[in-house]
């Protein structure tokens, strides 16, 4: 197993982990500016108002998303265990 192979295998897996968690953050993250920008202009200042939504949105995303991220996560695997043969032969 040469470098080149575990560099590869290590950038691949962190692509994974950030396309896996792409959905959940972006949308906890643009409900979070709308709660902000909302609490702004009414000048509401509720710790619990920022963060029930964000919550809510994020388990609506992982409901939403939650298949194609195993599927996503399943290919991955499947790919890993394909590459050990030529990973151990050298």
């Amino acid at each position: 197993m040469d470098t080149n192979a575990v560099l590869d295998i290590a950038l691949d897996s962190l692509m994974m982990a950030a396309k896996l968690a792409a959905p959940v953050l972006v949308t906890a993250l643009v409900v979070g500016f709308a709660v902000s920008l909302v609490q702004s202009v009414t000048q509401i200042q509720e710790v619990t108002l920022s963060f029930v939504p964000k919550a809510v949105a994020a388990a609506a995303a992982l409901l939403i998303a939650g298949h194609w991220m195993i599927t996503e996560l399943v290919t991955f695997t499947h790919e890993l265990y394909a590459r050990i043969p030529s990973l151990l032969g050298g």
